[in-house]
């Protein structure tokens, strides 16, 4: 399992470590015990966890509504719940992501 995963009874919790301002959102790989993302959005008035929402649906097919921050509001290490998605689901999209990068 990668180390950034932990099962919920609602689904998955990411644990994530972002870097906004990037020229573009993708998935870089893992950041210690975190996958690391980078954000296109600046870390001013929620507009990175916002961004980092969007883009998780968009990536794990969910609607905005099944990715909740569940910590980290105001720090770069956040913890993202995916509902309705099990670990098994989300490592195979990520360890495809990380391995193909």
């Amino acid at each position: 399992m990668l180390p950034c995963l932990t099962s919920h009874p609602k689904g998955t919790v990411l644990s994530l470590y972002i870097q906004p301002r990037s020229s573009r959102n993708q998935i870089v790989g893992l950041h210690g015990d975190c996958l690391k993302i980078k954000l296109t959005s600046p870390p001013v008035e929620g507009a990175a966890n916002k961004c980092c929402r969007e883009f998780l649906a968009k990536y794990f097919r969910l609607a905005k509504s099944d990715v909740e921050l569940i910590a980290g509001d105001k720090a770069r290490q956040k913890r993202i719940l995916l509902h309705g998605l099990d670990m098994k689901t989300v490592e195979k999209n990520l360890r495809q992501e990380i391995s193909g990068s």
